[in-house]
């Protein structure tokens, strides 16, 4: 296979068709694209995968499409056997890329990046998450959920209300660059691993250097990186970042857990005096086919440092839990059976993004006890009704 690549020789056919496809998925509201030689090309809608492309892509047309999509970067593909890089589709979208090579040839996934940063509201986030941003200037907030929740978006929408309500210094660390942010009343430097910066921990050593107030770190990848932020938030900035982890407990756990053994003590007490918050998240499809983020908020206050400290993290859940209306605190069960009561999504839908199901189940039936026994009340209000116009009538 050759390195280099003669731009001269190719025609970006491809690389338009491409376009199209990526203009379906917008259109239609997709969050995904999937191209795979040896397959059809397909989107993700609403969570859903669908099927998108009548032909199969050939082995030498994925090949020639990664040219046409890399340029001189192929030669990285080919010793790196993947690459990330954002490809621009027009001014109102651009799309995280991962461009790989798997059994049949290349394949490659593109995440839609609207340029349009969504604020709290566009993203029905809890009320929580916008005191956090006012209320905290130094310390860690971790976003945290699995691969396609909505963390890089929650975040974006976190450093865009900093961005337009304080006077401060943001650096954002990524890989790749997603969001774009244009200068409000903040500065905002942004660098890309691979472009800007080796990695994420030197980035992040570089970063104290230049006089920051805000640090996004894309992803907490490793020790060093983790190191490096808590001495961060020690020496008094504001850290933000993401770890792929399923609620508070198990992000607490991942951290500590990094560490050696005879380190982990001194780790939790230097992790609790800095963590701020941690926000995480579940997509639950909603009834009118939509997805909404299903968010887990902690605050770190005395009684969860304790939690911490005493080695009593099973008993996040219900601190959380009991902090809900004195701090802003709420678990997934009790963010999912709001919406269940607001007849935003299905009985189905919460138990199954639930963390406690058996919890929820009894939760979801009072709900639906309670309903009935308003309907039955109001029925009978309007039979009563019924029955005085009828005894006028008389």
């Amino acid at each position: 296979m050759e390195f280099d690549v003669d731009v001269s020789k190719l025609n970006f056919k491809l690389r338009d068709e491409l376009n199209e496809y990526l203009k379906r998925l917008v259109d239609g509201g997709g969050s995904d694209l999937h191209i795979k030689s040896g397959g059809y090309i397909r989107g993700r809608f609403n969570g859903e995968i669908v099927k998108m492309s009548d032909k199969i892509l050939s082995r030498e047309d994925g090949i020639t499409l990664a040219k046409e999509l890399l340029r001189s970067n192929f030669k990285n593909l080919v010793n790196n056997l993947s690459v990330d890089f954002t490809h621009k589709l027009n001014s109102d979208y651009r799309f995280r890329v991962n461009i790989f090579f798997q059994m049949e040839g290349v394949s490659a996934v593109f995440r839609t990046i609207p340029n349009k940063i969504p604020n709290f509201n566009d993203l029905k986030l809890p009320a929580s998450i916008e005191k956090i941003c006012n209320n905290t200037n130094r310390g860690i907030i971790l976003v945290t959920g699995p691969t396609g929740s909505g963390k890089t978006t929650t975040l974006a929408s976190m450093i865009n209300h900093i961005n337009k309500t304080k006077r401060k210094h943001i650096i954002t660390i990524e890989d790749p660059i997603e969001y774009v942010y244009s200068d409000e009343l903040s500065i905002i430097n942004q660098r890309s691993i691979g472009q800007d910066a080796l990695n994420f921990a030197d980035a992040l050593r570089a970063s104290l250097r230049e006089d920051p107030d805000v640090i996004l770190v894309g992803e907490m990848r490793d020790l060093e990186t983790i190191e490096t932020a808590i001495r961060a938030a020690e020496t008094g900035h504001l850290v933000l970042s993401t770890l792929h982890t399923l609620d508070a407990k198990e992000s607490i756990n991942r951290i500590v857990n990094m560490f050696k053994k005879e380190e982990q003590n001194r780790v939790k007490l230097t992790f609790t005096s800095v963590l701020s918050a941690i926000i995480s998240q579940r997509l639950a499809q909603t009834k009118d086919g939509k997805r909404r983020a299903a968010v887990e908020i902690l605050i770190n206050n005395a009684r969860i440092k304790e939690t911490i400290l005493n080695d009593k993290i099973d008993d996040i859940y219900t601190a959380i839990s009991e902090s809900k209306n004195t701090y802003g605190m709420q678990t997934f069960d009790q963010h999912l059976l709001e919406l269940y009561s607001d007849d935003i999504i299905s009985a189905n839908e919460a138990l199954e993004k639930s963390s406690r199901r058996n919890d929820l189940e009894i939760k979801i039936k009072n709900v639906n006890l309670s309903r009935s026994k308003t309907s039955n009340e109001e029925q009978n209000i309007n039979d009563i009704g019924n029955d005085i116009i009828a005894l006028k009538k008389l």
